[in-house]
């Protein structure tokens, strides 16, 4: 699973991080050994840490931010992933515009997100095949969707770029990525989250 922005030092990582803090808490501690949740930007600035605000509200959510490095989109990411989740539309046209048959696995997270919510979990295959086997199926249920639901507007599928702004945006925004984070990860998982 490829999380997908611009600077790859705010979204990106954010998602990245909050996935697998949700993975390995729905999963008890067991780790989603078979599913690699990575990140990457489309200009990414490659060996830059994570924006010190972006590390703040990963550990509001109990998230680990350590050891992260910001890397650029490079064509072997998305040949790898099996699931790329991007920020905005524009990043997920810049990814589908890179090949690699990326069109039928990539989605806005937002999308991806509606698209879940009417899947029935029950036709995605038991987790005992392993967490990426569930993933790819999700994906393909997914993409069968696309076009049937579409967003309620334009802006509804974006999560928007908080580099600069005050920490009160950037919460905002990993509130809004939370929330999309929620049904995918439940979807993957057959948890719900505990509240």
């Amino acid at each position: 699973m490829l999380h997908v922005s611009t600077g790859n030092v705010c979204r990106s990582p954010i998602t990245e991080r909050l996935t697998r803090h949700a993975l390995a808490h729905r999963l008890g501690g067991i780790p989603a050994g078979d599913l690699i949740v990575e990140s990457a930007g489309t200009w990414g600035h490659e060996g830059a840490p994570m924006e010190a605000n972006a590390a703040a509200v990963l550990a509001d959510f109990g998230a680990d931010a350590t050891g992260f490095t910001g890397r650029e989109l490079l064509d072997e990411h998305v040949i790898r992933a099996d699931l790329v989740l991007t920020a905005t539309r524009d990043h997920r046209a810049q990814v589908i515009s890179m090949g690699h048959s990326a069109g039928l696995r990539t989605f806005t997270l937002k999308e991806f997100t509606r698209l879940v919510r009417a899947i029935d979990p029950a036709t995605l295959p038991p987790l005992d095949g392993g967490v990426a086997e569930r993933a790819r199926a999700l994906v393909r249920a997914a993409a069968a969707l696309r076009g049937w639901l579409l967003a309620p507007s334009p802006d509804a599928d974006e999560v928007y770029d908080p580099y600069g702004a005050p920490i009160t945006f950037f919460r905002s925004i990993g509130d809004e990525i939370n929330q999309a984070l929620d049904p995918v990860v439940t979807a993957l998982t057959g948890v719900n989250a505990r509240h």
